[in-house]
């Protein structure tokens, strides 16, 4: 049997298939060797800058830590864990902005930002930090905190510092969230009581732009910590929300409307769940929402946002992956798997030399924009929780270029395409035999959180790096921890007919 490399996945060719198809192997770390050799001259310095800066702003934050603690006898524990960003109440009616409340938070918030201007995330935030108290809780996987052996050198999890881990992220909606947060606040308290948040919230901005890797993506977490956590980063949405945001800190104009699907991003039931899951205890109460204001930011970080947006959409466009010529649906369908070519769409799919427009895999090589491996389990993969999410963030933007409308009917075809009919992903820890696909006669449609990248079938990770083209393959403990299978997907197509009626009425 030979073995063969795609895109930092070995896979396994042979003339049988195997219940094991491949492994996933660790992301490339980014290093200033890497771009002296990998990058044109004419752009390393760009990368050289932003390595040398993103290093001393860690530095810099440790610093301030350490003088914090100076003189301290008894450090402060870590902080208590909770939902943080996707707990904070983002689509009340202006009259809870003006609450004791909301003010209560917004200083909570304030008391969390890292020197950087970020914040971390699975914060409970119910009272402020402490001085010397760490930025950031634990954030270790469940069984690298508990010792067990996924803390070993193979668990693409395990952090190089466990005591600054996450210490400025962009992941289950952190810092992002935040923001938007205070700019509901900025519009709640027009005068000097609202001054501190006005001041947040912009070196906030700052923080997004100096995170920003010169080619328009964002990594997960900044300043960086090495790992996956470098990787250009659409997983929970990291990259889009990151746009949206600066798209409107550049125009001045606010009001948050959560359009984007719900998707699979993580955890089926912890700290990274699902962007747009149901958090315990948090409800939106009605009426309507309260605006943002971003009429305070100056001219020139509304410029420097201006050009952020730009790069940002050029990340977008230019991550989304290409495969080869996909073979006839009757060819495509394997043994004993549901069919995942169900759809009709618009069949307009873009192929060309490079191959076929599809959709966007989870995260990528900063430098070459290859799709990358994550955690154990996430290997290098088309996802269509966060091409959806890209496919409802180009879908937003006025009078869309050709490349644009290209990309959103390249992402159309491949969900009509791909999308299973007949069947419901079910059941649970609590459920004998836990979660499991099962055939039901009109459900659907559903689609899988990962696509291979040469064969467009769906496939599956586990805790110890293996790769399964069979759900029902993987272990107990990951099938019913991961949102393998979600119908949140539907809710962009949804609105891909009016999308569509309103660019052929701007040509």
């Amino acid at each position: 049997m030979r073995r063969v490399m795609i895109l930092g996945v070995a896979m396994m060719v042979g003339p049988m298939q195997a219940a094991v198809i491949g492994m996933n192997t660790p992301v490339k770390p980014l290093t200033v060797e890497r771009v002296r050799t990998e990058v044109p001259k004419g752009e390393q310095a760009a990368w050289l800058a932003y390595l040398r800066r993103s290093t001393e702003q860690m530095g810099a934050d440790k610093a301030a830590l350490a003088a914090e603690r100076a003189g301290m006898t008894e450090v402060p524990g870590l902080p208590k864990q909770g939902f943080s960003g996707r707990a904070l109440r983002l689509h009340e009616p202006a009259a809870f902005y003006k609450s004791e409340e909301a003010r209560r938070t917004g200083e909570i918030i304030l008391s969390f930002q890292t020197p950087a201007g970020g914040w971390s995330k699975n914060l409970l935030m119910d009272a402020p930090r402490l001085k010397g108290q760490s930025y950031a809780t634990a954030n270790l996987a469940p069984t690298t905190a508990s010792g067990g052996a996924e803390g070993a050198p193979s668990d693409f999890d395990t952090p190089k510092d466990a005591k600054w881990h996450y210490v400025g992220t962009l992941d289950n909606d952190a810092t992002n969230t935040e923001l938007h947060f205070l700019a509901k606040l900025s519009a709640a308290w027009p005068g000097a009581e609202g001054d501190g948040f006005r001041a947040s919230f912009l070196r906030g901005v700052q923080y997004l732009l100096h995170a920003q890797y010169p080619n328009g993506g964002w990594p997960q977490v900044w300043p960086l910590e090495g790992g996956y956590h470098d990787a250009v980063t659409f997983n929970d949405d990291a990259e889009v929300e990151s746009a949206e945001l600066l798209t409107r800190v550049a125009g001045g104009y606010g009001q948050l409307r959560d359009s984007r699907p719900t998707h699979p991003g993580g955890e089926a039931a912890g700290m990274d769940g699902a962007p747009g899951q149901k958090v315990p205890g948090v409800e939106a109460s009605p009426g309507v929402e309260a605006e943002e204001d971003y009429s305070f930011v100056p001219g020139a970080v509304r410029h420097e946002a201006k050009v952020a947006v730009a790069k940002a959409l050029d990340c977008v466009l230019k991550a989304q992956v290409r495969v080869p010529m996909v073979p006839p649906a009757s060819q495509k369908r394997d043994m004993g798997h549901p069919d995942s070519r169900g759809g009709s769409g618009s069949g307009v799919v873009h192929p060309d030399a490079r191959g076929v427009l599809t959709v966007w895999a989870q995260q990528y090589d900063p430098l070459t924009l290859e799709p990358v491996s994550a955690r154990n389990y996430e290997m290098p993969a088309l996802s269509s929780g966060e091409s959806a999410s890209a496919m409802a963030y180009l879908m937003s933007l006025p009078k869309p270029s050709a490349g644009v409308v290209r990309s959103v009917e390249a992402a159309e075809a491949w969900f009509e395409a791909d999308k299973i009919m007949g069947y419901t992903w079910s059941g649970g820890r609590e459920t004998p035999g836990g979660r499991s696909l099962k055939k039901v006669d009109g459900a659907g449609p559903l689609w899988a959180r990962y696509y291979s990248l040469t064969t467009e079938k769906p496939i599956f990770g586990d805790r110890d790096r293996t790769i399964h083209d069979e759900v029902m393959e993987i272990s107990l403990e990951r099938r019913n921890g991961y949102a393998w299978y979600s119908g949140g997907e539907e809710k962009v197509l949804e609105g891909f007919a009016g999308w569509e009626r309103a660019v052929r009425r701007q040509e």
